[in-house]
């Protein structure tokens, strides 16, 4: 009995394996819309698994904040930022991250630079292939800004910021960047300055970095009379990064 549930459990995490990023490709590229009802029985029909790994997939799903679960209702996708939401993400990101980037970049064995680099070489290889490019490029992004993260030694800012789940959100609100080509070259400008161990400068390229990503994903709410650079959105925005 005991080898029998063993080989069981074995088949439904190599089927929840193959259903997580499968449903969570569909959710980030807009094939399920936001707001949608999860028809459970119909997804594991359409990935040919049963209903188990399909469950226990949506339970990862709602960890990355990409679905919801009501009672009566059942499992949907989570709906977009709104234009408010989205700022307050980039904010929060203003205040953290430069000061991660300034941290990381010192004269020792902690400094990020040869990882960084790697994880630049190996996005420049994927985006040549034929793979799904929209997928390696949020990737490439939550490992790239997370190596920074992790250098600056401060497990509960990596862990806060972990929790926002910004890149799954921002890029299922906008196509911004899908080539990847401004994203590489700003990464390049902070691992650059992160190499060279000048902290003013990693801050500032970082700081450049974010506001103009926020700029691209706000793309989507163009026309709104709301719509202001980040840097121009009030006391936070002007005071973040100093």
């Amino acid at each position: 009995m005991p080898p029998r549930q063993s080989s069981e459990s074995s088949r439904v995490k190599a089927a929840v394996s193959d259903a997580y990023p499968s449903m969570r490709a569909s959710i980030l590229e807009g094939q399920i819309p936001p707001g949608t009802r999860i028809n459970i029985d119909a997804v594991s029909r359409s990935l040919g698994v049963s209903q188990t790994p399909v469950r226990e997939a949506l339970q990862r799903l709602e960890g990355d904040n990409l679905v919801v679960y009501s009672p009566g209702r059942g499992y949907s996708t989570t709906p977009l930022l709104d234009l408010a939401e989205l700022r307050s993400l980039f904010e929060f990101r203003l205040l953290v991250e430069p000061w991660a980037a300034r941290s990381a970049a010192v004269d020792r064995l902690a400094n990020p630079a040869g990882a960084l680099g790697n994880e630049l070489a190996a996005f420049r290889s994927a985006m040549q292939s034929a793979g799904d490019r929209r997928q390696d490029l949020v990737a490439h992004d939550a490992r790239f800004h997370d190596t920074i993260l992790a250098a600056s030694g401060n497990n509960i800012v990596r862990h806060a910021f972990a929790q926002t789940h910004c890149h799954l959100h921002t890029f299922r609100l906008y196509p911004a960047d899908v080539d990847g080509a401004i994203t590489v070259a700003e990464h390049s400008a902070i691992r650059e300055a992160i190499q060279a161990c000048e902290p003013e400068q990693a801050e500032a390229a970082m700081a450049e970095h974010i506001r103009n990503s926020f700029g691209r994903f706000a793309q989507a709410f163009s026309g709104n009379s709301a719509l202001l650079p980040l840097e121009d959105g009030g006391p936070r925005g002007r005071h973040i990064v100093k």
